[in-house]
């Protein structure tokens, strides 16, 4: 059974974001970005724990074929995820979000 999916403000945000610079790069470009973002995120609440700890109890997954990362922390049956960033963001920035 798949686990509870919940996304924090900010990482919507995030996406929002991303898609929106992604369409300004070509049309069609920001959906790809979504599908991909949410292909990850469906994988993730499927089995939450299969990425290993990455920053005190966070977790991260890694977004095909886009540069982004997304973070979460999972407990019981529910995942968390608190940011998707760029891979080129200053570290600083996510440890930020996730203190």
């Amino acid at each position: 059974m798949a686990a509870e999916i919940i996304i924090a403000p900010e990482a919507e945000r995030d996406l929002a974001d991303a898609y929106d610079w992604y369409e300004r790069q070509r049309i069609g470009l920001g959906e790809d970005f979504l599908q991909r973002v949410d292909a990850c995120i469906q994988a993730i609440a499927r089995t939450p724990l299969m990425h290993a700890l990455y920053y005190e109890t966070y977790r991260r997954g890694l977004v095909r074929r886009f540069p982004y990362i997304v973070f979460y922390e999972c407990a019981d049956k529910t995942v968390t995820i608190y940011g998707v960033f760029h891979t080129s963001v200053d570290p600083q920035k996510w440890h930020e979000r996730l203190s």
